[in-house]
């Protein structure tokens, strides 16, 4: 009989031609457990998604309440179901006046799709700018945005009328004008290696966004939900997007993406044609319903106040000449190697030593530090030993 393993290279789909093969059969709070019975400390959350944790009892109950009661019935935007309705008031309830609306739907990708649509149809403008080193998605809009040419050469012609300017950057600014729809950008850039621009660049920003009647997209899909040590990313910097794409760690496991504007905003996809945007699956019940209880889990037990202690405990003790840096906000930081030889050799032994950690798509020398918010400062300790010591061992 074959293995797992086996069927998995037989009849997955392949990303890569070197999958790390770990075959997990249970995950809680901080670690998952392979089929030996081992554990691993997950040091990257899945990429941002199990903010609370892997399997929290609320989101769990949560699932298998709203399971028992209905699954998929109807297309979005049809029938009124209480699991979408309640999580779309909640989050206008933690959000500014003007971002009420929400659009639910699959995946972080398919937020950044549907947003590119309404941007165009509520400007009537066709030009998007996005920003050098950023990553909104894999699909073909979403793809189009992404300002790394390795990932994306493979499949042009992609859309047309993106232009790119660097995060961060003012004199750039200028190339917002009255014929850009929106601009798209990560609150803190993640595939970047953790980039995060000051205050004075993002009030910029939004004052020439707002003088040319262009529309402010924040991609918050990674950098939402608390990571940074606040609900959302934009609040340190105190200006307000047009739209706000969320996804990843909005569903506590469960996949569910969303863009969120006003309801004068949003409206624009109801008309002239109808059905702007349509998804069969987006705003499942059951995601939705776990959304819900992630967002009041993460009300409830206070879970961002001490996520900006706990990235700078990671930065005091991350200490090491062959560390470059440390850098990041709350609990979205990026440990920088000389080269990506030394990031992978260090990654792949603290895999062996039980610590799940990964590199980043334009950053390749840096190692992703993104746990559940829930780590303790104990679990910090020893997380920062284990780096440490393949740091000291191979460096």
């Amino acid at each position: 009989m074959l293995t797992q393993r086996q069927l998995f290279l037989q009849h997955n789909a392949q990303t890569t031609l070197e999958p790390l093969l770990l075959e997990f059969v249970k995950a809680s709070g901080m670690y998952l457990y392979d089929v030996e019975g081992r554990k691993y400390m997950d040091l990257i959350a899945g990429i941002g998604v199990s903010n609370v944790g892997h399997c929290h009892p609320a989101v769990v109950s949560a699932v298998q309440q709203q399971a028992a009661s209905y699954m998929h019935i109807m297309v979005y935007g049809e029938f009124v179901q209480s699991p979408q309705v309640n999580f779309a008031k909640a989050l206008a309830d933690v959000l500014p006046a003007n971002l009420n609306c929400t659009y639910f739907v699959n995946s972080g990708a398919e937020a950044v799709e549907g947003a590119m649509k309404l941007a165009k149809r509520y400007t009537h403008r066709a030009e998007i700018i996005a920003c050098h080193n950023s990553y909104h998605g894999s699909t073909q809009g979403a793809l189009s945005l992404m300002g790394n040419e390795e990932f994306k050469q493979a499949y042009r012609p992609l859309l047309p009328n993106i232009k790119f300017i660097n995060y961060g950057s003012l004199p750039d600014l200028d190339l917002i004008t009255t014929n850009t729809a929106a601009v798209f950008m990560e609150t803190v850039q993640g595939e970047a290696g953790i980039r995060v621009a000051d205050k004075a660049y993002f009030e910029a920003l939004r004052t020439k966004c707002t003088e040319t009647g262009t529309l402010l997209v924040f991609d918050e899909i990674q950098c939402g939900f608390g990571r940074t040590g606040k609900l959302f990313g934009f609040e340190h910097f105190g200006i307000v997007p047009d739209i706000l794409l969320l996804a990843k760690g909005i569903g506590g496991g469960m996949p569910i993406g969303a863009f969120i504007s006003s309801h004068e905003i949003m409206i624009a996809l109801a008309t002239n044609p109808i059905l702007g945007h349509i998804t069969t699956f987006g705003g499942h019940p059951v995601s939705c319903a776990a959304g819900l209880a992630t967002l009041q889990t993460i009300l409830s037990e206070n879970i961002t106040d001490g996520v900006t202690k706990k990235g700078l405990l990671f930065k005091k003790l991350l200490q090491h000449p062959a560390i470059k840096e440390v850098r990041g906000i709350g609990l979205m930081m990026a440990i920088e190697f000389e080269n990506f030889e030394l990031n992978k050799k260090i990654i792949d032994a603290c895999i062996v030593d039980g610590l799940i950690s990964d590199w980043f798509l334009h950053c390749s020398n840096s190692m992703r530090l993104a746990p559940p918010l829930i780590i303790t400062e104990e679990e910090i300790g020893w997380a920062c030993g284990i780096i440490l010591k393949n740091v000291q061992a191979l460096a």
